[in-house]
């Protein structure tokens, strides 16, 4: 099953995303794919946070993290066939694609259709995060809207492959989107 939870930041979307990767889990480990690339005091503070809050929250949930700045495929594809994982967050690894992997859009785009298809044969619950920073007020520079661009475009190809859809309003979901769940 593929989830995609999006919202704004701070609206409680990784809480959600946890609750739904540590469900699916059940006794299981459950894996958290970090797209976050740690590259001054201020993130590692941001990423030790979001470590300690999972522990806190989880306590008895087997929590094991993957670094996957860019390369999501890699990282899933180390999960055990009908795993659970988190993939945190979309909005990083989108800009990990634009600025610092060399990868044109297409092939940022081609790579995580590949990791849909992956976990979906592969029967991974696979919960993907995203900010939704196209509601403030529009860009007035070209990079910016090139990002919302590419980051949108990522969006929707998440959204159509996508099981649930659920948009995060200050820690409550709202399911946009439900398909029937095949028998397993």
């Amino acid at each position: 099953m593929i989830v995609f939870v999006s919202g704004g930041a701070r609206s409680g979307k990784s809480e959600i995303a946890e609750q739904q990767v540590a469900s699916a889990a059940g006794h299981s480990p459950c894996y958290y794919v970090a797209t976050a690339d740690v590259y001054d005091d201020e993130m590692a503070e941001r990423v030790a946070r979001h470590r300690q809050s999972r522990q806190a929250q989880w306590q008895g949930v087997q929590w094991k993290t993957l670094e996957a700045p860019l390369r999501v495929d890699q990282a899933i594809a180390n999960v055990p066939d009908g795993g659970a994982v988190l993939l945190d967050c979309l909005t990083l690894w989108a800009s990990q694609v634009l600025y610092a992997s060399g990868l044109s859009e297409e092939e940022g785009l081609a790579l995580l259709a590949e990791t849909l298809a992956d976990a979906r044969a592969r029967r991974v619950h696979l919960v993907i995060v995203s900010n939704d920073i196209n509601e403030a007020l529009p860009p007035t520079d070209a990079e910016t809207w090139r990002y919302l661009a590419f980051l949108q475009r990522a969006h929707r190809c998440v959204a159509a492959e996508a099981d649930s859809v659920l948009e995060v309003i200050a820690g409550c979901a709202l399911e946009w989107k439900r398909k029937k769940e095949l028998p397993r």
